[in-house]
């Protein structure tokens, strides 16, 4: 999970709908009504600032310093693409492309960076309401995902991950946080990226924090690469559900979410 090259590296792909040349012409006026047509990133790979305004370590801040063979050319994301600080130029870059929706994750360590026994974040808060009303005044749709593959690393130590059934309280009680501060203007969510992935290669592969597994699948210092999978992936699943719960029940209607 080393940083992308540039903010928009990992949606290339959206260039095919603009003609060489074509840099900061609008095309959105050719899409479908009701089409949405976007780009992605996540929160790890772009923002950097990972002690800026009280964010605490996550569990990748951690692994990167700590497992430095893991991580082609030993790279970490304090830096990444500097999104934290440049995300209105980032903003401009996503315009350019001619989209109108944007997809990116909010890093749980910068919400709420101890959990519940710690306080809600503030300024984690602001960045993302600036973020999110530099989109919208672009008339392009945010798409917020909730989780993508990182936590607080206390969070991590104090539960194992995904492996100690206190994680879904946490999850849910982040999660709420977040349909409070954005849910006015955010309609779009997702609660997990890729969640096959996310268990796999924390807890079968060993490949990302925490770095368990065991053989065959991998060799690392603790793990059941037969059995964790199994409980991090109801943890997961059941994280999901109360989510959905909640926000259905709670703000669906009101928000039109």
């Amino acid at each position: 999970m080393a940083a992308a090259a540039t903010c928009i590296a990992v949606v290339a792909v959206a260039m095919a709908v603009l003609a060489p040349g074509a840099r900061g012409l609008d095309r959105r006026a050719d899409f479908p009504p009701g089409f949405l047509f976007g780009a992605a990133t996540s929160s790890y790979q772009v923002e950097g600032a990972y002690l800026d305004d009280n964010k605490s370590l996550s569990n990748w801040d951690v692994y990167t310093h700590t497992h430095p063979g893991k991580i082609k050319d030993g790279r970490n994301a304090d830096v990444a693409d500097d999104h934290y600080h440049r995300y209105m130029d980032d903003v401009e870059l996503v315009r350019d492309l001619g989209v109108n929706s944007y997809r990116f994750s909010i890093s749980w360590a910068r919400i709420v960076p101890r959990g519940r026994l710690g306080e809600v974040n503030s300024a984690g808060i602001a960045f993302y309401s600036r973020l999110i009303d530099a989109l919208l005044q672009k008339d392009i749709q945010p798409f917020v995902t909730l989780n993508h593959f990182d936590m607080p690393h206390e969070l991590e130590t104090r539960y194992g991950g995904w492996l100690g059934a206190g994680i879904r309280e946490e999850f849910e009680y982040y999660t709420d946080v977040c349909f409070k501060a954005f849910g006015d203007r955010v309609r779009f969510w997702t609660t997990f990226n890729e969640p096959n992935l996310l268990v796999k290669f924390q807890f079968m592969l060993g490949k990302h924090p925490p770095n368990r597994c065991s053989p065959p699948f991998g060799h690392c210092n603790r793990g059941d690469s037969r059995r964790e999978p199994y409980v991090a992936a109801h943890n997961v699943l059941l994280s999901h559900a109360a989510a959905v719960r909640n926000y259905r029940t709670n703000y669906q209607v009101t928000r039109d979410g």
